[in-house]
């Protein structure tokens, strides 16, 4: 890692610039190779401060709300993208003065709005979501495809008829996955959606690809991006938050007080509940750098966080020494869905967000505090 974090005030998130740069590298390896568009998605990694250098690498940017598409308009200033289960009308012509490219979840949104879109003085491209009724996530909650899913168009729904103004369609089945799953996917759109494709200008393959993971296998990647594009002559879109951030952060914590209840039980100035959900929600045990598994080292620990939640509890883990108020705990791959993620149940403050480079060192980007808290509130 090379970065001293001894004296970072925790808790705080520091994203180190090499990594990400070298996850972009990748990405950047993937459009050059296939001539396909990557965007990052911004419900997976949101700090905007370095927009800028993603922008470098990648062609733009998708969204899940209006405020994420204003966000990457304004900071990135690249390609916009949106996909919402549904559109508010409220906030339609706000959404239509960011975005580039505008998908539905439904027949009856893109038949509510089409003419909006038609007399927007911006040209935009609109796309359907399609569910093909395939998927290999086994979680429920993270899977789109799962029985009784609200999210895409099954083929038994799908109405030719309503096709015209429509310049692509999207797909996003996977999560955290390699390009294997990606190719047998693909070959379902194919067999149910082929059809229509075929009268399309692109297709978007969504998210889920683990592109940036070392035992990600592009060879296969590419040659499913390849294989639409020669089939059908369209552009093919991937649209990846978690593998543009990937294992490129670091949460920074302090144990505050260390009690006793059949084991030892540190307390923390992180909290799962508050500053990594996906902690409680997926679940899953981040490493902390210098530890094992229980056991695995003589002195164990359970960490929780400073609230009052009881399944506030990130994991346990052993050390080689015993542990001191005031040690540092450094968590790692805490850039994607952690930020974006955040929240201040109890009062618990925010933690800092820093970027470190060579060139500046560790630098602040944000801190947090009373009012962040309060403004959310009446």
């Amino acid at each position: 890692m090379n970065i001293d974090l001894s004296k970072v005030k925790t808790p705080c998130y520091v994203v180190d610039e090499r990594l990400l740069i070298k996850n972009l590298e990748t990405l950047r390896s993937v459009i050059d190779r296939t001539g396909c568009r990557i965007l990052l998605a911004l419900k997976g990694f949101s700090m905007h401060a370095v927009f800028p250098l993603v922008g470098k690498y990648l062609n733009g940017m998708t969204a899940s709300s209006l405020h994420e598409a204003r966000l990457g308009y304004e900071k990135m200033g690249k390609e916009v993208h949106i996909y919402a289960p549904a559109y508010e009308e409220d906030e339609i012509d706000e959404i239509l003065s960011y975005c580039d490219h505008m998908v539905f979840n439904s027949f009856a949104q893109w038949n509510k709005y089409k003419e909006k879109v038609r007399v927007n003085p911006k040209r935009i491209e609109c796309g359907l979501r399609i569910n093909p009724e395939y998927s290999e996530i086994e979680t429920d909650i993270y899977n789109p495809c799962f029985t009784g899913s609200r999210l895409g168009v099954t083929l038994s729904n799908f109405q030719e008829d309503q096709l015209e103004g429509l310049d692509g369609l999207h797909f996003h089945t996977m999560c955290e996955q390699n390009s294997d799953t990606l190719e047998r996917t693909i070959r379902v759109v194919d067999e149910k959606f082929g059809k229509y494709i075929k009268h399309m200008k692109w297709i978007n393959f969504g998210g889920g690809h683990h592109i940036t993971r070392p035992d990600y296998d592009i060879d296969t990647l590419a040659r499913s991006i390849l294989y639409f594009k020669d089939k059908y002559g369209i552009q093919v879109y991937l649209e990846p938050g978690e593998a543009v951030a990937l294992n490129t952060g670091y949460l920074v914590a302090s144990v505050l007080d260390i009690v006793k209840n059949n084991m030892e039980i540190g307390i923390l100035d992180a909290s799962a509940a508050c500053h990594m959900p996906d902690v409680l929600e997926m679940p899953y045990r981040p490493h902390i750098i210098g530890s094992g598994m229980p056991g695995e080292y003589p002195y164990t620990y359970r960490f929780g966080g400073n609230t009052c939640l009881a399944g506030d509890i990130i994991g346990d883990y052993s050390f080689p020494s015993p542990l001191q108020v005031g040690d540092k705990l450094i968590f790692c791959d805490m850039a994607h869905y952690t930020m974006v993620k955040n929240n201040t149940f109890n009062g618990i403050n925010l933690p800092s967000i820093a970027l470190f480079n060579e060139q500046n060192g560790i630098k602040i980007i944000k801190e947090f505090g009373y009012y962040d808290f309060s403004s959310r509130l009446s």
